[in-house]
């Protein structure tokens, strides 16, 4: 059954990377769709990120991990390095759970 899904997902992956440059001149979208549709990738990415944030299996993690990645957001915001990004809301993190602050 797996590997079926996975043929099928592999497929189903190559069909779409294929279409986009065949129907690239097929399709015409308008300003406004092209904006709402820029729009939607950010409110799905945005989606993501609150619930992997919040969310563990459909329960509230606490506030140390949502700390974290507040910290993360506010130094990748003000341009700060990658790893300093990650090590720093890592660090947030595991600070306040040491600390006793779930």
């Amino acid at each position: 059954m797996s590997w079926i899904a996975i043929i099928v997902l592999a497929v189903g992956t190559y069909a779409f990377r294929f279409a986009g440059p065949v129907l690239r001149d097929r399709i015409t979208v308008s300003d406004s769709v092209k904006r709402l549709l820029g729009l939607a990738a950010i409110a799905l990415l945005a989606a993501l990120i609150a619930t992997a944030a919040l969310l563990d299996g459909g329960r509230f993690v606490g506030i140390a991990r949502p700390a974290g990645v507040v910290v993360g957001a506010i130094l990748a915001w003000r341009k700060a390095p990658f790893v300093i990004v990650v090590v720093a809301a890592a660090l947030t993190a595991a600070l306040l759970r040491v600390a006793g602050v779930e």
